[in-house]
């Protein structure tokens, strides 16, 4: 009774501060304001994001508060980590759906890859000696430390990945220090990425070609019945597209809050920027797409926020290791992370994924493989970007969101799992693991950014 009032009392209040909203703008109007003050009032009246989310049961102000307070300090902290900042990835996979257009020139699309000559002392204890951090703080690993990679056990079944995973053994693969190589605005636009997104979109997301989403710069329709479209759609395939939407929102805020501001002598300066900001989210200059794509991303949070609660046993087993080869950082590392899942554990208001793939048998069977072979193929469409550092995060995110749909989708895996041995039936590479956590700490950033991007608003009037 408490859960439909609730549930209620946030519905109203959502329609109140709509109504507000649009009262306030009138008003600006009508009295003349200026045209930056009208959509300052604009900005901040529908960029606070209020009410209940579509096709859950969630508030969007339960989870700012709850990310920006419980989970974003120590989720920060944890993908700084060594275990979680080092993360191998095939760069140079040719694209298999068209020909390949060449890598992006500008310098800031470029990764510097972790040298092979060099060693990293918190992974590996090299010729039985080990090396001070203080000495090395940035290095990463020796030709001769490869084989411990080994100690992690894999236990990978193909059929049940939403990505393709690469060969770690691959000699074109490399590991990267993320923190060395973080997400940021590059120049990397126009064409070229366009045909990246309206792929993934028009290929992938469950819609007939007749159908074209809103402001598509490669479609010849505004997309006015997309929406009329999607209402249509069963909720694992509503699903899956604000999902790929959700992401693309929060790729987007990193690239707004870190945005090149000054190129000076030496030493670029990075941070946001609001004009940046407006073009993407703007209701004005979206058409009201803004405010869902934002949705869109506090949807995704979601998902992924059900996707850690849900795998907290799987880590909570005293065999379970975060190795790195230091055995007192390892310790620490992973008492953050059960930390941070134990956070996730405490939601009140997860997504309840139960609701898919809940019909008939067969259907649902058939339904969840396309799920996964749609998802599969998009993992795939990331090498076809043609800017280094942006297909490095995008590969990231992607294999983070499909190891999060893999750990929902298997909840009678994991709760058989053995509590002190190793289990066939579920597994995580390493690889899923580093993926999982920076892909969340990723929404979980940009949904503190948002926050910062709304102050900055306020700071304009």
């Amino acid at each position: 009774m408490y859960v439909k009032t609730y549930f209620k009392v946030l519905t109203r209040l959502s329609h109140l501060i709509t109504m507000f909203c649009f009262v306030l703008l009138l008003c600006a109007l009508c009295l003349n304001f200026s045209s930056v003050d009208v959509i300052t009032v604009y900005l901040l009246c529908f960029l606070q994001l209020t009410g209940v989310l579509d096709d859950c049961f969630c508030d969007i102000e339960s989870i700012d508060v709850f990310n920006n307070f419980k989970i974003y300090p120590h989720i920060r902290k944890l993908v700084e980590r060594d275990f979680f900042r080092y993360y191998k990835v095939n760069l140079k996979r040719p694209c298999p759906f068209w020909p390949d257009e060449g890598q992006c020139s500008i310098k800031d699309c470029h990764v510097e890859p972790c040298p092979e000559v060099r060693v990293q002392h918190a992974w590996l204890i090299c010729f039985n000696l080990t090396i001070p951090k203080k000495l090395f703080p940035s290095l990463c690993c020796s030709n001769q430390t490869k084989e411990a990679f080994a100690d992690w056990a894999h236990h990978d079944d193909a059929q049940d990945h939403f990505c393709g995973l690469d060969d770690e053994m691959s000699p074109e693969a490399e590991h990267v220090d993320l923190l060395l190589n973080p997400e940021r605005y590059t120049g990397y636009k126009g064409p070229s990425a366009w045909r990246v997104w309206n792929s993934i979109y028009e290929e992938n997301c469950f819609k007939p070609r007749s159908v074209y989403r809103p402001l598509n710069p490669l479609a010849p329709s505004r997309g006015e019945g997309f929406y009329k479209w999607m209402e249509g759609l069963c909720l694992e395939k509503r699903v899956f597209y604000r999902l790929i939407s959700g992401l693309h929102s929060s790729i987007n805020i990193h690239l707004c809050a870190e945005y090149l501001l000054d190129e000076g002598w030496g030493k670029s300066v990075w941070g946001p920027n609001l004009h940046e900001f407006r073009q993407r989210f703007d209701p004005a200059e979206t058409k009201g797409e803004g405010t869902r794509r934002l949705k869109n991303l506090y949807f995704l949070y979601l998902i992924e926020l059900r996707a850690l609660s849900k795998v907290t046993p799987y880590f909570e087993r005293s065999f379970i290791n975060l190795y790195t080869g230091n055995s007192q950082e390892d310790s620490s590392t992973k008492e953050l992370l059960l930390q941070v899942l134990n956070e996730t554990k405490a939601f009140p208001m997860h997504f309840d994924e139960s609701s898919m793939f809940a019909g008939h048998k067969i259907e649902s069977k058939t339904l969840k493989e396309e799920f996964r072979l749609h998802f599969k193929n998009i993992s795939r469409i990331m090498d076809c970007v043609g800017c280094s550092k942006c297909r490095l995060w995008g590969t990231l995110q992607t294999q983070g969101l499909g190891t999060a749909l893999r750990i929902l989708f298997s909840e009678k895996e994991i709760k058989k799992l053995p509590e002190n041995s190793p289990s066939k039936g579920f597994q995580l590479t390493r690889q899923e693991i580093v993926a999982l956590l920076n892909g969340f700490a990723r929404l979980s950033t940009s949904i503190k950014e948002l926050h910062n991007f709304r102050t900055l608003l306020k700071d304009q009037r």
